[in-house]
């Protein structure tokens, strides 16, 4: 498919007369769906028409029969995250193999809860993090997880999206809400993983220092983690 780009990485605009005008839509969705994942953002925007099939449902349950054939054998379950359309479910597919590792029976399951822990994240008022760590432990207990299980894959779950996340003041803010929140208690495996905590205030410090512009902020967060950790890395004391 020959659509090269200039300098700055951008794909041009196909002209009027370029034959892909002509192609049928499912001629078309053939074509994009055996092009590279991470050329689709571009191809989308370069006719309304290509825009129109990425938004639509033809395309994604194209690219679920071609790249995942055995989705269509994957049963629904119960529980507070669902399945949803053919592109979430293409996407938690895409995020269990490439982000999380897993091959196993319910990986599709594990990149929804992942996609459901990045979009309420996301929101302008995200819920307490002890609320969302919550619903993800019930859905994989609902599902037939151990609590020993459900809590060693909702901490990968939450240390993979961590990492992922875009460095914005927006995510620095939701960090920064995490880690004041109340550390009330809750028996396990409901209570929040030590390692997320860590792993919260280590992307704070380190990741979102230059944003720590407030000393009495930095005194406050640092104050917390002293709290709950035995010990600090000397990175996080850098103010």
């Amino acid at each position: 498919m020959a659509m090269n780009r200039n300098k700055d990485n951008v794909v041009p605009t196909i002209k009027d007369d370029s034959p892909f005008r002509y192609l049928q839509e499912d001629v078309l969705i053939e074509i994009f769906i055996r092009v590279p994942i991470s050329d689709w953002e571009h191809i989308s925007s370069v006719r309304k028409q290509w825009a129109d099939l990425f938004r639509g449902e033809c395309l994604w349950q194209a690219a679920l029969n071609r790249a995942y054939p055995h989705a269509s054998r994957t049963q629904r379950w119960t529980g507070p995250i669902r399945q949803g359309s053919s592109k979430r479910r293409f996407m938690a597919l895409y995020i269990s193999k490439n982000i999380l590792g897993v091959d196993t029976d319910i990986d599709e399951m594990l990149g929804h809860i992942y996609l459901f822990l990045k979009d309420q994240l996301q929101l302008s008022t995200a819920p307490a993090s002890g609320v969302l760590h919550g619903t993800m432990i019930d859905q994989l207990i609902v599902s037939g997880k151990s609590k020993e299980e459900a809590d060693e894959v909702v901490t990968k779950i939450w240390l993979a999206l961590l990492d992922n996340l875009e460095d914005t003041k927006h995510t620095f803010l939701v960090l920064k809400s995490i880690a004041q929140e109340y550390d009330g208690f809750l028996p396990y495996p409901y209570s929040r993983p030590i390692k997320v905590q860590w792993k919260v205030f280590e992307k704070l410090f380190v990741d979102f220092g230059d944003l720590l512009f407030d000393h009495s902020e930095y005194c406050d967060l640092i104050g917390i983690a002293k709290k709950k950790f035995p010990t600090l890395p000397h990175l996080w004391l850098g103010f």
